[in-house]
């Protein structure tokens, strides 16, 4: 029977399976659309997707998955998810029970960050941190080959510090879904790059719509997206000064926009406590299957 390592991404809106075998080549994907708010059958959905994937493939594997939110070391259920039927869920447990094996969860972020860190971009980086920028703002730190752990299980989680070097008409900022004011996922996020070129046009469009006006030279989207690469630089920053990673990858249906790997650079030497920054700020290899891929990998962890 071939052994097989199985990667899940459980995503707010998808649900994405892969299958690679012991040398990283991928073997087989599938993916269904997440039942939203309803955590049983999320549960079913990913054992299913599992199960289709070793009776296609004649194989047995392990199983890693990536989510948002984490484990709460205190109680082991997830927290901080802003798939919010997830929280307060045993969902390490339930899906064990369903696969009738041991499962290994990490934030998706985590999963991102491994992944390219591994045979990815960043791969042969001793430091670096995994940004993943679409419908939240969520971070891994990957430090030689491993990831980074802590008592909380927060490692990584930049989205819900404050914007730094915050300006007059930036205060307070909106609110987030974790309850506070002006995290730097209100600043960054997919829908908040939409919501700040609605709040100057009047006009909805989706990022990657903004990202093409961007490119036509319309001046709406033009300023935003200077705007937008400030608000990135300074959010970075803070990550270097504390961190100093050799690479950032940066991943979500944000990390497209190609201009953000010019600018983004250009602008955090003002903001970084340094002479020169040498960081280097890069684009996904494996663009949105690196979370899968990474999650499939959790298994290659030491714990």
């Amino acid at each position: 029977m071939q052994r097989l390592r199985i990667g899940v991404d459980l995503g707010g809106s998808k649900i994405e399976a892969l299958a690679m075998d012991e040398r990283g080549t991928e073997l087989l994907r599938r993916r269904v659309a997440t039942p939203r708010g309803d955590y049983v059958a999320t549960v079913a959905a990913v054992a299913a997707l599992v199960s289709e994937l070793e009776q296609q493939l004649g194989g047995h594997g392990t199983v890693g998955v990536g989510t948002p939110g984490a484990i709460a070391p205190a109680n082991g259920r997830i927290k901080n998810a802003n798939s919010v039927c997830l929280n307060g869920r045993p969902l390490r447990e339930d899906l064990q029970t369903a696969l009738r094996r041991a499962v290994r969860i990490a934030n998706d972020a985590d999963c991102f960050a491994l992944s390219e860190a591994s045979d990815g971009a960043a791969a042969g980086a001793a430091s670096v941190f995994g940004v993943i920028v679409g419908t939240g703002t969520g971070g891994g730190i990957v430090l030689g080959g491993e990831l980074l752990g802590g008592p909380n299980a927060i490692a990584g989680e930049w989205g819900h510090n404050p914007l730094p070097w915050p300006r007059d008409d930036e205060r307070p900022g909106a609110r987030c879904y974790c309850g506070r004011q002006g995290c730097i996922e209100t600043w960054l996020s997919g829908p908040a790059l939409e919501r700040e070129y609605r709040q100057d046009t009047g006009i909805e469009l989706t990022a990657a719509a903004i990202a093409q006006r961007d490119r036509d030279a319309e001046p709406a989207a033009v300023a935003v997206l200077d705007q937008y690469s400030d608000r990135m630089a300074r959010s970075l920053a803070t990550v270097i000064n504390i961190l100093d990673p050799e690479c950032i990858v940066l991943g979500g249906g944000v990390g497209n926009i190609e201009r953000l790997y010019r600018d983004v650079p250009r602008c955090w030497g003002r903001y970084v406590f340094s002479d020169r920054v040498d960081t280097r700020l890069l684009q996904p290899k494996f663009g949105d299957s690196s979370g899968v891929r990474g999650a499939a990998r959790l298994w290659d962890e030491r714990l």
